[in-house]
């Protein structure tokens, strides 16, 4: 096993066992363990990153796990936003009264389903077979969506159940998508639909273009790409905010990576044309979409929701277009995305605090009443807006 390998294994092993460790140890050692754990496995992604970033074109791809530039920069991205949110977390449960899990049991409950959610968000990008990454793609669902509705108020738990069953019927096209992929290609295992077998073995036709279609509308779904975007919003609203954080700038541009990844490697069977221009098609319809809410006023997370689905929408243009030169820009819009709409989900527990009617109105002033949290939303905004001196300009 080389170091990039026994990097990955430690990125996504160090997480779960963090979870498993939080679900036992006693009650006041939860918090400071699951710190410990998501910190350290945290420090363990951003090494891969380096690792992997430093040396492009020193590639390790098997039948199950692929390390590549891309893989790199998403698991660092993933490692430093959960770090941030695991140390966010502690100001945000201390504004917490009871939760879906009660008062006892809440905490607990709550770092359990984030160190699982980190862990298998992790592996996404990593996943060097369609039919894993399809796997890993649906258990975020499940430790996300505990997640989601955590606060257990009636608008959170709804967005929940519409984050779960919308990503799920989505996830399921793209199981169908994948059986039609099995059935066509060779051998007609599990390792036929490795991203490297994909690309040589799978023959060109119909039924390949339509497993193509199938696999990446469904993915759309999870990605938040309109015109099947509409858990989006309501799940970014009622999610605490360290997980709005990693919702948005970790997960939506994971799921992202696994539809280019099955773009680019049935582009020969499928046609350049094709497969990019559904890529294309995405990225314009969620701009469309995500651009009359972003001129009204809205509640502060719910209008950084829109802005996830502006940001998916230019980074689709992007994957789309796949000159080296877009796809440069791609790989500088997820990390400068990821910082600022962390950045932006994190203010919004001191916000809440400060101004309660935030949660469901937009609210003005703030920079006059609270000096440094006005700073730090403006700087937020600033950035996504894609205002100079920020990469996204």
């Amino acid at each position: 096993m080389t170091s990039r390998e026994t990097l990955a294994l430690a990125a996504v092993a160090l997480p779960a066992l963090t979870a498993l460790v939080v679900a036992v140890v006693p009650r006041r050692a939860v918090q400071p363990a699951a710190l410990a754990g998501l910190v350290l496995s945290g420090g363990v992604g951003i090494a891969l990153a380096i690792a992997a970033l430093a040396d492009p074109a020193d590639l390790t791809v098997t039948r199950w796990v692929v390390i590549d530039a891309a893989a790199g920069l998403m698991t660092g991205v993933i490692g430093l936003v959960g770090l941030a949110s695991a140390l966010a977390s502690p100001s945000y449960l201390r504004t917490v009264t009871s939760g879906l899990f009660g008062a006892r049991h809440g905490m607990r409950a709550y770092y359990a389903a984030l160190a699982a959610f980190v862990a298998v968000l992790t592996a996404v990008p990593l996943a060097g077979n369609l039919g894993a990454a399809w796997l890993l793609v649906e258990a975020t669902t499940a430790a996300s969506a505990i997640l989601v509705g955590w606060s257990g108020k009636p608008r959170a738990l709804e967005a929940g159940w519409k984050y779960l069953l919308l990503t799920s019927l989505g996830l399921g096209f793209s199981l169908l998508g994948i059986v039609l992929l099995a059935s066509v290609a060779p051998g007609g295992s599990l390792d036929a639909l490795s991203w490297r077998s994909l690309s040589a073995d799978v023959p060109a036709g119909e039924t390949t273009l339509v497993a193509y279609l199938l696999v990446v509308v469904g993915l759309a779904a999870k990605i938040g790409w309109a015109p099947v975007h509409n858990w989006l919003p309501d799940a970014h609203s009622e999610a605490p905010p360290p997980v709005s954080a990693l919702l948005s700038a970790a997960l939506l541009p994971a799921v992202l990576l696994v539809a280019w990844r099955a773009e680019r490697a049935l582009e020969p069977a499928v046609g350049e044309s094709a497969g990019r221009s559904v890529l294309i098609g995405f990225g314009l319809v969620s701009l469309t979409v995500a651009i009359p809410f972003l001129w009204r006023p809205l509640a502060w997370k719910r209008l950084l929701a829109y802005s996830s689905l502006e940001h998916m929408g230019v980074i689709a243009l992007g994957v789309g277009f796949a000159t080296p030169l877009a796809l440069a820009g791609v790989a500088v819009h997820i990390a400068g995305h990821a910082v600022a709409k962390a950045l932006g989900f994190y203010a919004a527990t001191p916000l809440l605090g400060h101004e309660p009617r935030a949660a469901g109105h937009a609210v003005t002033g703030i920079a006059r009443t609270q000096p440094s949290l006005g700073a730090t939303m403006g700087i937020s905004l600033g950035a996504l807006a894609g205002l100079p001196p920020h990469p996204s300009f």
